[in-house]
């Protein structure tokens, strides 16, 4: 059921194991060990349970499906962004490039914006348990 006037955020919520969960979160919060998703968006059914510490990242999102064919830009244009570029190295090997206002290796996560307007993505959580090593650019 939902929550009245809860934010709710369309994600995609990647695990260490490769899985994945594409739905809407009404309480993601940072800090917080779980949170709920209902997948596909269909807020009519069970929302399932979300442990963080199982998850690489939460990934806010444009759209489920993004573009295939778009090709990441890794640049930074932003002229009034205040936040630190960074670099995120995930164990997997995938990397992530962005803004960031809130590192700290000792905490759970930390949200990165990425480097490109036009990336389906429009914030990332990152678990600092699936990062392999981070780069201040």
């Amino acid at each position: 059921m939902p929550i009245a006037g809860s934010i709710r955020n369309k994600i995609v919520a990647r695990y260490v194991d490769g899985r994945q969960i594409k739905g809407v979160t009404q309480d993601f919060a940072v800090g917080k060990p779980e949170f709920h998703v209902f997948e596909g968006g269909n807020e009519a059914t069970k929302a399932v349970p979300v442990s963080v510490v199982d998850l690489k990242a939460v990934f806010f999102v444009r759209s489920y499906n993004g573009d295939k064919t778009h090709k990441e830009y890794k640049l930074f244009d932003r002229a009034k962004v205040q936040a630190r570029k960074i670099l995120v190295c995930f164990r997997d090997g995938e990397k992530l490039v962005g803004f960031t206002l809130g590192y700290n290796a000792e905490k759970q996560g930390f949200f990165v914006t990425p480097s490109d307007p036009e990336s389906n993505n429009t914030r990332v959580y990152v678990v600092n348990r699936a990062v392999r090593e981070i780069h201040w650019i």
